[in-house]
């Protein structure tokens, strides 16, 4: 059976997981900043889905093709974004050349498909959470995917058509949606998370060590006051500070926040396990009713 969000979340052992995450989507971006930053934010990142989603042939729906009208009736329909943020981001994509135009039947349309450079990083970021849930069970779901790429047309729809309907991935919490809503937020957030020396679940703050506003700047190409506004609408939430204000000493997470993130990645990775065992079979031979977490360095 697919991993629950329930049984994700309740076992310590996913930190590992969580951590090994949040240091592939930073490696993601230092490799190419342009494509990571549509994974940056929350809605771009549902915007993404919804366009492979549509390109590939979205569960429920007969219609086949993706094509702008049909992609930003779908983000609204969806409560995602406005139409001008969904027109903006076809075109952008268009400019970026993550996406390009294709003969259709109808030349009234213009239909549009991801190029090589958009699948290609797409599949990065899919197999690499595989190959994380298969460090959690011994599977082998990356190796299949990797064994016949052309079933990511299959996977993909399901993941994203369960991610726009998952509460807890689109409303994890106000602390995530702060950051993960913001320009590069969600990169910030990845990289505090990141800093994370462990979890103890009753403790009301994590310490993760001085943190360098410099650095994040200078990494994530985010302007100071941006970044400085991220933190202090956060630190006014109670959900991070540092342990000798204003900005000095060491800086912590609050367990709230943390939990947040916690709760998000395993319903993104319950989804992900669940749309995995229903294009690539079951992930180990013979997986007890719940199964056990390894514990392992990632």
């Amino acid at each position: 059976m697919a991993y629950t969000a329930e049984n994700l979340a309740a076992n310590d052992n996913f930190l590992a997981a969580i951590l090994h995450c949040a240091n592939e989507m930073l490696a993601i971006y230092r490799e190419s900043p342009r494509i990571a930053s549509i994974f940056a934010a929350q809605q771009r990142w549902l915007m993404a889905h919804t366009g492979f989603a549509l390109y590939y042939g979205y569960p429920g729906d007969e219609r086949r093709g993706l094509y702008s009208g049909r992609f930003i009736d779908f983000v609204i329909q969806n409560k995602i974004a406005s139409r001008n943020t969904a027109a903006a981001f076809v075109q952008e994509m268009l400019v970026y050349r993550f996406l390009r135009p294709i003969p259709g039947d109808d030349k009234r349309t213009r239909f549009l498909e991801p190029t090589e450079t958009a699948e290609h990083h797409f599949t990065k970021w899919l197999v690499a959470h595989l190959m994380i849930l298969d460090s959690l069970d011994g599977g082998h779901r990356a190796e299949n995917l990797m064994a016949d790429p052309t079933l990511i047309a299959r996977l993909q729809p399901l993941i994203a058509k369960k991610i726009i309907e998952t509460e807890a991935v689109r409303d994890p919490g106000a602390t995530f949606n702060l950051f993960n809503w913001a320009n590069s937020g969600g990169l910030v957030m990845d990289y505090l998370i990141s800093r994370l020396p462990g979890f103890p679940r009753s403790a009301d703050r994590v310490i993760v060590g001085p943190l360098s506003l410099r650095e994040i700047r200078d990494q994530f190409m985010i302007s100071n006051t941006h970044l400085k506004r991220l933190l202090a609408q956060a630190a006014d939430m109670g959900s991070v500070g540092w342990t000798e204000p204003p900005r000095k000493g060491d800086f912590w997470l609050s367990r709230g926040f943390v939990l947040e993130y916690w709760n998000y990645q395993a319903a993104k990775f319950a989804i992900i396990d669940s749309a995995a065992e229903a294009v690539l079979g079951p992930a180990v031979e013979e997986q007890p009713q719940a199964r056990r977490l390894i514990s392992r360095a990632l």
